[in-house]
């Protein structure tokens, strides 16, 4: 009996077999990733306040197909607009700039996000291994939405 037990409650409460984690690495990696393969970045721009960044990162990211795509054919950076320290990316150095006394965008999520001269949150945008954008899309991404835009960047 305690052997039912102890397997339901596994079968209940453990770890799903096909269970996959989105691997996330640094503007500062990107560089070096990029000498051992060559890859697109997909770098999402988000903020801590957004209704739809949050909502992505609990559904299209914590998708499995997408998960699993990213992971074998992209390089993935999870990116806060509001980060505080300096970044190199391109021998260019982006920094924070404050708009007041607590708030802020990085100069990075600006060269990245902005669209028609819009920065709107949540961003998905794709460098090529050179460092260079070639694909921007504002707004929330559903899976199958973001699945097609991998396929076709794959192509």
């Amino acid at each position: 009996m305690k052997k039912i037990f102890y397997s339901l409650l596994l079968l209940c409460c453990g770890i799903p077999a096909g269970f996959a984690q989105l691997h996330s690495v640094s503007f500062e990696q990107i560089d070096s990733l990029q000498t051992i393969e060559k890859r697109n970045t997909i770098v999402f721009t988000q903020t801590d306040w957004c209704s739809f960044c949050h909502v992505m990162k609990n559904t299209t990211f914590k998708n499995e197909e997408i998960i699993k795509e990213l992971n074998a054919a992209f390089y993935f950076i999870d990116f806060n607009a509001e980060e505080k320290r300096t970044i190199i990316l391109n021998k260019t150095t982006f920094q924070f700039k404050p708009t007041g006394n607590t708030s802020g965008t990085h100069e990075l999520a600006i060269a990245l996000g902005t669209i028609n001269k819009q920065l709107n949150f949540p961003v998905l945008c794709v460098l090529n291994s050179e460092n260079e954008i070639i694909f921007q899309h504002s707004g929330y991404l559903k899976p199958k939405e973001l699945k097609l835009i991998l396929e076709k960047l794959k192509e």
